[in-house]
């Protein structure tokens, strides 16, 4: 079989890989009812995948042999789209990724940088809750603008331009190719201005910043960069999960009793609660990203080969009945008054994965998430169209790199007076 341009090999890889993560789905959550919540492949060879849905493993992988399940293992397929591995995701452990997760987590997704993007986010909310008052006591499909807004924040925060094609991840990643003019539009742009306040910068400006001056150990390259910004796109899922937060479910009793900018938030504890339910039903990643045993283990009393691939199955650890009471029931309240988070502590709760491999941009989605899902519940009441009933309301996923809602979500807003 030949390709005949890049145009072409990018959806035929990204058709292999969904392949690849839905039979892994599948297979897993059917397994997980019929053979209990561990599973393993005792006598298969050494790098068969391994899948489990225990929060038990889950701790013995991320928390006491982390550093043994660091590693990524060698996929064809992430290393043509990820630039040789060379992103933060699939980055095989070692000084390379240590020094990307390091530029991650204090330069481009630390909290004083994530607090630079607030007016991009305000600015966005505000287009979405203009858009959807001139659409009031109409059916709006909220899945589509959602999807708008959040590729409107990640493209201003990442390239200092909204990215106008966010209707499929295979748009994001053909973009890539055109990211080289983008980085010498950048370098230009970089040269001829002074002083630039941080506030003013994106990702790539901060990229080039340290490729140009930054003392790496190692060094980064265009190529690098490139692969760093598509792993934000492909990592804006998270922020997709507005659409699942059930905004129709929350009573007035728990809308937000004023509009609140993101200093606010921490004020909303139901809203806040509302988000972590969604998160636990519908993680962004069904399917943790597969980690490799480095060096050969005991996990649970058994022994782990060195090169098994081990695949953690975040949506039914969520899901889990003897980790959490009712389990499949929506029911924000839960998360009230309790110390159970997202942020990796807790392994019957790993939305953005634990340990080492956790996502680094927890801090950056959030925002992205409970800002909007205030504003949309304080402007507005929800009603869904045609007479229907909540309990109607299909919530089926389809599961390919990420979760999403398998049918467009049509609510019906009404301007909400307070």
């Amino acid at each position: 079989m030949e390709f005949s341009s890049s145009s072409v090999l990018f959806p035929f890889l990204l058709f292999l890989f969904m392949l690849f993560r839905i039979a892994c789905w599948f297979t897993s959550s059917s397994l997980t009812e019929g053979l209990g919540r561990e599973i393993w492949a005792s006598h298969a060879p050494t790098a068969w995948p391994s899948l489990h849905a225990s929060p038990q493993i889950a701790k013995e992988v991320m928390k006491t042999h982390d550093l043994n399940f660091a590693q990524r293992p060698h996929l064809l397929v992430t290393r043509i789209v990820t630039y040789d591995s060379t992103d933060i995701a699939f980055a095989p452990y070692g000084d390379y990724w240590r020094q990307l997760r390091k530029i991650c987590v204090i330069e481009l997704l630390s909290a004083k940088r994530v607090r630079s993007f607030q007016l991009i986010r305000k600015e966005e909310v505000s287009n979405l809750i203009r858009f959807i008052d001139s659409c009031s006591r109409f059916p709006i499909d909220l899945r589509e603008k959602i999807s708008s807004f959040t590729f409107a924040v990640i493209s201003k925060a990442a390239l200092g331009k909204e990215f106008k094609e966010q209707d499929s991840l295979e748009s994001v990643l053909e973009e890539g190719t055109k990211l080289a003019s983008g980085l010498m539009e950048h370098r230009e742009r970089m040269e001829k201005r002074t002083g630039e306040l941080e506030a003013e910068e994106d990702f790539i400006d901060v990229l080039l910043k340290l490729q140009q001056d930054g003392d790496l150990e190692l060094p980064l390259t265009d190529d690098n960069i490139k692969a760093v910004i598509l792993d934000i796109f492909s990592g804006g899922g998270a922020c997709n999960s507005i659409d699942s937060c059930g905004v129709g479910n929350v009573g007035n009793d728990e809308k937000p009793k004023r509009d609140v900018d993101e200093t606010g938030i921490d004020e909303l504890k139901f809203l806040k609660a509302v988000v972590s339910e969604t998160l636990r039903l519908h993680p962004p990643f069904p399917l943790l990203l597969p980690r490799e045993c480095r060096e050969k283990c005991k996990i649970n009393g058994y022994e782990v080969p060195v090169k098994t691939r081990m695949t953690i199955n975040a949506w039914a650890i969520g899901r889990d009945p003897d980790y959490w009471t009712e389990a499949e029931r929506f029911y924000p309240e839960r998360f009230l008054d309790s110390s159970v988070d997202y942020k990796g502590a807790d392994f019957g709760f790993i939305p953005f994965d634990a340990g080492r491999r956790m996502c680094p941009g927890i801090l950056f989605a959030i925002p992205s998430i409970e800002l909007p899902l205030a504003h949309l519940l304080f402007h507005f009441d929800w009603e869904l169209p045609n007479g229907m009933r909540h309990e109607d309301l299909d919530m089926t996923e389809v599961h390919g790199l990420s979760a999403k809602r398998k049918h467009s979500l049509h609510l019906i807003p009404i301007p909400y007076n307070s």
